[in-house]
């Protein structure tokens, strides 16, 4: 088996374990807030004769499944998408422990496609946001993350182009200026995130995007650490095949 099918089988996996643990926290902290959300919607729907008892498209329990599915899915995805990230870029991170890489690689991809997006385009439960609006919030969300991504690239770029005569704290500072100054930009350009509507619960909004925030960091974190301790046991496995690779050909 090739290193590079080596890693990708288990990126997936790791992504594929990592996805079903953050759908249990998302299941347990968010269905919840959401059957609240959705209580409220109806409530609102009813108050100006909007609601018509039709059943939904899809019940309640077949969105739970569909939350595990889903971030089975997306988990199996970022995990495949992370072995091919590593396999190419790392040679070029100038760490030598496979488990560092692999869980630096992951904190990038965190921060860039999770935490950026986050901070301007927050997760809203139902009843917030106009559906006439939902395709162009999720291009712009879309956007964001691939900006957040840019922007920690730019900043390990700029990292890296310091002067190595800089000391390493004002290396740090380059780079963290880099980052900044894109997502800085990229908050002002995109339009602004949606508003809740007059008198919806504010607790409800904050436990709704805690309980959705908690849920990517679970992915996250579970992802890191299962394909940090995969790789550092194929790295290893590598070494040992390596070294009897060697006193084979010595006692040859």
């Amino acid at each position: 088996m090739s290193v590079f099918r080596a890693l990708l089988l288990r990126g997936l996996l790791a992504g594929l374990i990592a996805g079903l643990l953050a759908g249990a926290v998302g299941f347990v902290l968010g269905e919840p807030n959401i059957d609240l959300a959705i209580a409220l919607e109806e409530q609102a729907a009813a108050s100006v004769g909007g609601h018509d008892n039709e059943a939904p498209l899809v019940s309640r329990d077949g969105q739970r499944f569909g939350l595990f599915l889903a971030m089975a899915l997306f988990g199996t995805v970022a995990g495949g998408l992370l072995a091919i990230a590593f396999a190419l870029l790392r040679h070029k991170l100038g760490v030598r422990d496979d488990a560092t890489a692999a869980l630096g690689l992951t904190g990038a991809a965190f921060l860039g496609a999770v935490l950026v997006p986050f901070g301007k385009y927050p997760t809203n439960p139902p009843a917030v946001g106009d559906p006439s609006t939902v395709d162009e919030r999720t291009v712009a969300y879309l956007l964001l993350v691939a900006l957040g991504l840019l922007a920690v690239c730019g900043g390990v770029a700029a990292y890296r182009a310091a002067s190595e005569r800089m000391v390493a704290p004002l290396r740090i500072a380059v780079g963290v200026g880099v980052f900044l100054l894109t997502v800085g930009v990229a908050y002002a350009v995109l339009p602004p995130a949606a508003a809740a509507p007059d008198g919806f619960p504010a607790n409800l909004l904050w436990d709704f995007r805690v309980s959705a925030l908690a849920m990517h960091l679970t992915l996250w974190l579970a992802l890191a650490l299962a394909f940090a301790t995969l790789t550092g046991r194929l790295g290893r496995q590598l070494t040992s095949a390596n070294v009897e690779r060697t006193q084979v050909s010595t006692l040859r």
